[in-house]
């Protein structure tokens, strides 16, 4: 893919790391933590997502087979786990941390001249592993990760993929409301305090992070934006038919309290009833921008709408 390069790198820490530029953009893959740990603009130092800066270089610990409980690390970045959240007692015996292979053991990697693909072990519980394919467009600020469950081992499994983007401390971030949305206001309250400062103007619903309280907020909508200081990340779920999570919700916002100032940008895709040598597989894209306006719900209209 001609404008697309990959190379093997050391980045905070961690020795194992991928680095895939084209010219306008670069995303950095960790796969001794299984995350997508950068998205950036070149000419942008700090980037999109968040990055837990406590836990760099470090791995999982203690490794998957120890007793429980185990701690589960906050590193940030973006990862995949299986929805509803639910349905995780039922699986795996507790409702929490997540599911060993899909956030807490290394992921295998292998590097193409244009692309990076990562590899989990199989989930003991939910006898899935799951395949992430990252790669940049040529000639385009877009980043584009095919994440595929394989169901390998145990009974069926009723799952969904479920997508989350941790990002820095926004300006703002934003939703597209469809015109014909399921839910009355546009937006269905999943938890946490009322969103702040939150707005709908142009079939945009644009929010801020509350400094004090969590807060979790979905849509049946399949684009979200999120405004930084220097740069804006639109997220387009891949659309298509089918029972969705969480109150049919096909993505979501969550906003984190202070010390830990990160929002997360979720997609996900239908529930599907998984047998041994079953796969099903969504594609999240997420484009880069420049900040064009200082007016933060006209850059989300921009953003969403353009």
């Amino acid at each position: 893919m001609a404008g697309v390069s990959v190379a093997r790198i050391s980045w905070h820490g961690w020795s194992d790391c991928f680095q895939i530029q084209n010219g306008l953009i670069e995303a950095v893959v960790v796969p001794s933590i299984g995350r997508v740990m950068q998205l950036r603009l070149l000419d942008d130092p700090v980037g999109a997502l968040w990055r837990n800066s406590a836990l760099d270089g470090r791995r999982h610990e203690p490794p998957a087979d120890l007793p429980l409980p185990r701690e589960w690390r906050n590193y940030g970045g973006d990862k995949c786990w299986p929805a509803p959240q639910s349905a995780w007692p039922k699986v795996q015996g507790r409702s929490w941390p997540p599911p060993d292979a899909f956030d807490s053991q290394p992921m295998n990697a292998v590097a193409t001249e244009s692309s990076v693909t990562l590899t989990s072990a199989v989930d003991r519980s939910f006898g899935i592993q799951i395949a992430r394919y990252v790669e940049l467009d040529p000639g385009r600020p877009v980043m584009r990760i095919r994440s595929e469950f394989r169901k390998r081992t145990g009974g069926p499994v009723k799952v969904g993929v479920w997508t989350i983007t941790q990002l820095q401390n926004p300006e703002c971030v934003a939703i597209l409301i469809p015109r014909e949305s399921k839910f009355a206001n546009g937006y269905s309250h999943l938890f946490g305090a009322q969103p702040a400062d939150l707005r709908i103007d142009d079939g945009v619903l644009s929010l801020v992070r509350h400094p004090c309280e969590l807060v979790k907020i979905g849509s049946d909508g399949t684009s979200l934006a999120w405004v930084g200081k220097n740069c804006v990340v639109r997220i387009d779920a891949e659309p298509g038919p089918g029972e969705y999570p969480d109150d049919g919700c096909i993505t979501q916002v969550y906003t984190n309290p202070d010390p830990m100032n990160y929002v997360e940008l979720e997609t996900a895709g239908p529930l599907t009833t998984m047998n041994i040598g079953d796969r099903i597989e969504r594609t999240a894209v997420y484009t880069a921008s420049p900040r064009s306006t200082p007016d933060l719900h006209s850059e989300a209209i921009k953003a969403l709408t353009l």
